[in-house]
């Protein structure tokens, strides 16, 4: 058998033991036959051990073969090596830098969001270096590997990233894939069916059509109320808008169109802090016995509760949409392409900015055709009027925050948290920075002893 590996960096994250269950489900004759987690966290590395050992334990040799050994290891150079496929999936500064990623923007009267506005910018910011490093040891260690990055705020990074490794990075993400399996199942058909037509940036795009036998079908999607109704974009956005733009908006949108309601709705604990103490018990608890119930029950409590404020009252999500088949039936699609040649298509983020009137080299997400050591960008509809807009203005703040992040320039960082469209004042801008650096250590590192 020939060893396939699979180095997971970040491998005491929460969401690890889904991409294990899927390749334990994997019968391919080239699937991955080696896992390394890797992780500077040795209580949630360990705790997460555990999960995914009793999911080998469990796992049907009969219908799948053995499961992919499980290799445990604190040095990231030991799970780089000879790594075919690198996952990255890093929180610099853990989830107390995610609570301080909200509250500053709170404090300044913005939307406080992992990914999304301020708290991105500041996320971007301590995570670029960390990443950077990573992408060289890749190249050093593992220079054929793939790199399948889903560290947030992913376009940004992987924009990064590929100033490194070039094509061989590539971002993913579970909501456009989402979002589309969802308006398919709307229409009575199975994702599979369809051809996709989605652009954007990462977590900051639109779904334009939904073809089916050669026919766009979105345009009776909007039009058929009981069809739309049960939509959870429906739910957050409202089918009116969606009708008005003729598409349907990826989630995090609604901090753009419904910033009031956003804002509205940061009352209370945030999801970073929901989160934090939510995970803090559930790593307590991972005791090689009981790891397996434990999580699942959280990854439960977790996905019912994702956006639950934007949703609204009473708006609870889809059976369908809790269970797996998210970033890591992305990530096992992508890697199988990559590696065997399985055709897919796929939204991705890579470096395919023209396509939407943006530099070549900036990274978008749009879908893409993939087979074995190739990615090609899909023909999407041009991105016009305020859509076009958007995306301009927030990839200039990811390329400004880049700059910020590999030249320690304050400068570039105050422009960005400046000029991105959800920070309402320049003054605003400046004492973001300063608080930011204040609040998360490894975010005042990137500028220590630099102008």
């Amino acid at each position: 058998m020939v060893i396939v590996k699979l180095a997971i960096i970040g491998g005491g994250g929460f969401r690890v033991p889904l991409v294990y269950r899927a390749l334990c489900a994997d019968t391919h004759a080239q699937r991955i036959t080696t896992v390394c987690l890797y992780d500077v966290d040795p209580l949630r590395l360990a705790g997460i051990a555990h999960v995914v050992r009793a999911i080998a334990e469990q796992s049907d040799r009969t219908a799948y073969g053995d499961p992919p050994t499980i290799e445990v290891t604190d040095s990231i150079d030991v799970a780089l090596d000879g790594a075919d496929f690198v996952f990255s999936a890093i929180r610099v500064g853990g989830l107390a830098g995610r609570v301080a990623d909200e509250r500053v923007a709170i404090a300044h009267g913005l939307i406080g969001q992992e990914t999304t506005g301020p708290g991105g910018i500041a996320y971007g910011l301590r995570t670029i270096p960390v990443a950077l490093d990573l992408a060289r040891r890749v190249r050093g260690l593992a220079p054929n590997a793939w790199v399948v990055n889903f560290t947030n705020p992913a376009g940004m990074i992987t924009e990064a990233m590929s100033a490194v490794l070039g094509e061989r990075v590539i971002g993913i993400c579970d909501s456009p894939v989402g979002l589309a399996r969802r308006a398919a199942r709307a229409l009575g058909h199975d994702l599979g069916d369809c051809m996709i037509d989605y652009s954007g940036l990462n977590h900051l795009g639109w779904l334009h059509r939904l073809t089916i036998d050669g026919i766009d079908r979105l345009p009776d999607l909007l039009a058929d109320d009981a069809a739309l109704a049960p939509l959870e974009e429906t739910q957050i956005f409202g089918a009116d808008w969606l009708r008005l733009l003729s598409a349907i908006p990826n989630e995090y949108l609604h901090y753009y169109y419904l910033r009031r309601e956003a804002l509205a709705g940061q009352q209370g604990a945030t999801r970073g802090e929901f989160l934090r103490d939510q995970q803090a018990a559930c790593y307590a608890l991972l005791a090689p016995d009981t790891a397996l119930t434990t999580w699942e029950a959280v990854l439960r409590e977790r996905n019912s509760t994702y956006l639950a404020a934007a949703r609204g009252e009473g708006n609870e999500r889809a059976a369908e949409d809790l269970v797996s088949g998210g970033y890591e039936g992305v990530a096992l699609e992508l890697m199988s392409a990559l590696g065997r040649g399985a055709d897919a298509t796929l939204i991705l983020n890579v470096a395919a900015g023209a396509q939407l009137g943006l530099p070549a080299d900036a990274v978008v997400e749009v879908p893409c055709h993939v087979d074995a050591g190739t990615i090609t960008p899909l023909p999407t509809s041009p991105l016009t009027g305020s859509m076009r807009g958007l995306v301009e203005q927030v990839k200039a703040v990811d390329r400004l925050a880049i700059e910020a992040a590999t030249t320690g320039s304050a400068r570039a960082a105050e422009l960005a948290f400046a000029q991105h469209p959800l920070v309402d004042s320049t003054r605003t801008a400046a004492t973001l920075l300063t608080d930011y650096r204040r609040a998360i250590p490894a975010l005042d590192a990137v500028f220590t002893g630099r102008t």
